[in-house]
């Protein structure tokens, strides 16, 4: 059984700047995966973005909706891995606006 979660990240940035960001940091969240990812793939369908993310044999689906001053961060997390619920939202509101983050590699 799926256990949902959904974390928003409120933000000042307007719907396209958050978009913008959202775009260009995706490739960092590997970084910020417990275990790492082994794979994540994304796809943007307007202002949502689908991910899944593989990590720890499982795979995570998560959709990520960008509104103008909101981030909504959902998150099915299959089987074993919603034992973790918990941990794994707090994780999410603590370091989830590093997505929103304008730093340029």
């Amino acid at each position: 059984m799926q256990q949902p979660i959904q974390v928003d990240l409120p933000h000042k940035l307007g719907r396209e700047e958050a978009r913008r960001r959202i775009a260009n940091n995706i490739h960092k969240l590997k970084e910020h995966i417990p275990g790492g990812a082994s794979h994540v793939e994304s796809k943007w369908t307007g202002d949502d973005l689908d991910l899944t993310v593989h990590a720890m044999g499982q795979a995570v689906e998560t959709r990520i909706g960008v509104e103008e001053t909101v981030v909504r961060v959902q998150v099915m997390l299959p089987g074993m891995l919603a034992l973790f619920a918990g941990p794994i939202e707090a994780m999410l509101q603590k370091k989830g606006n590093v997505l929103l983050e304008d730093k340029r590699d």
